[in-house]
């Protein structure tokens, strides 16, 4: 049986290094977010300019769990990421360190329905979907999005869910998958599963 809860050394190393380098992208995301919020002012789509940009914030865990295939590394991954975020400075404050926990849940969510037994594309993006719906639930008590029209709450969940697919789903899947093949990860089960050489069967067929 797969073990999905038990954590050695080399896996906390791994979280602490994918929370540190996303941190840093989520912080720069953060004023990338906030210069795109202008420039998309006068058209009247400010409210739109973080929903382009939230699937980033998710990376870490998506692409954390991918790596390592056990149950709990995606919250831990977010939450650590998002804890180092505020100490360099995020000027939201510590308040995201409870979205890190909420987006990270979403994600053990979306692998929990395979039951930590399937991580392909289907799961990664169903991960990425668990995050883009836990950050709109708190959505609706931090950002206030209940005053909202429903038209405009739609729409804003539309571009939080394909930016949250495209960037933690289909983007980190690749990346996982190239790290992968490069050998980096021959030590945990992505880099063991993708490096397996394929048998061949006495018909031919490789499997």
């Amino acid at each position: 049986m797969k073990k999905t809860y038990q954590w050695q050394l080399k896996d906390i190393i791994m979280v602490a290094i994918l929370a540190l380098f996303f941190s840093v992208i989520y912080l720069v995301t953060v004023h990338f977010a906030a210069l795109l919020a202008v420039l998309l002012t006068p058209f009247g789509l400010a409210l739109f300019a973080n929903e382009l940009v939230f699937g980033i914030w998710f990376m870490a865990a998506t692409l954390a769990a991918y790596i390592m295939q056990k149950a709990g590394v995606a919250i831990i991954a977010e939450m650590l990421a998002a804890l180092l975020e505020v100490i360099m400075g995020n000027f939201y404050g510590p308040i995201v360190f409870v979205s890190g926990f909420l987006q990270g849940l979403g994600a053990e969510l979306g692998f929990a329905l395979f039951r930590y037994r399937r991580f392909d594309t289907l799961a990664i993006c169903s991960a990425a979907t668990g995050c883009c719906i836990m950050s709109f639930i708190w959505g609706f008590f931090r950002s206030g999005f209940g005053q909202l029209s429903f038209g405009i709450l739609i729409a804003m969940f539309l571009v939080r869910l394909a930016s949250s697919l495209i960037f933690a789903g289909l983007l980190m899947k690749i990346c996982g998958d190239r790290l992968a093949k490069s050998g980096v990860l021959k030590s945990y089960p992505l880099g063991k599963h993708i490096t397996q050489p394929k048998v061949q069967n006495d018909t031919g067929i490789v499997r």
